[in-house]
């Protein structure tokens, strides 16, 4: 069993949305960075039950198990603090929170929320067009509706 799959349902969830797809050489390298993260995360001196990953190849997941631990202030500010510096060493956003994404043809697409406002009046996206919605709180639902239709989507 992996890390992730031994987290229970209620385990909480940030998102961070890349600007752009992350290389292939960058992947490697950012896992790596994202799995020491996630080994050493702690909150008062107590290890953090936690798992990070990049999702898609455009999506940082971070995720803490609250049950044993949870994730103090001064614990998520690292998270923080750690994401700024990838966002710096890999010259991308991270914190954009009005560019949005969704899939066509099973590939990830974004556009600044003008931008997507104006795809749904010409047509290009409609109701059915499944959107992430990086805002989910735990495990459950970061399984179950992180992707889902524009028209169940808060968007």
């Amino acid at each position: 069993m992996t890390a992730y799959e031994i987290l229970p349902d209620s385990t909480r969830v940030w998102i961070y949305q890349a600007s752009r797809p992350f290389t292939a050489a960058e992947l490697n390298e950012l896992t790596r960075y994202l799995h020491q993260f996630a080994d050493r995360w702690v909150s008062h001196n107590k290890a953090l039950r936690s798992f990070a990953d990049v999702f898609h190849n455009q999506f940082v997941v971070l995720m803490v198990d609250e049950s044993q631990a949870g994730a103090s202030g001064c614990s998520i500010d690292s998270s923080v603090h750690f994401l700024q510096k990838l966002s710096a060493h890999f010259k991308i956003d991270l914190f954009d929170r009005l560019t949005f994404a969704y899939q066509e043809d099973g590939v990830v697409k974004t556009a600044h929320k003008d931008q997507f406002v104006q795809l749904f009046e010409q047509g290009i996206i409609s109701e059915e067009t499944l959107v992430f919605d990086n805002l989910v709180k735990n495990k459950a639902d970061f399984e179950q509706q992180w992707l889902k239709p524009l028209k169940e989507n808060w968007h």
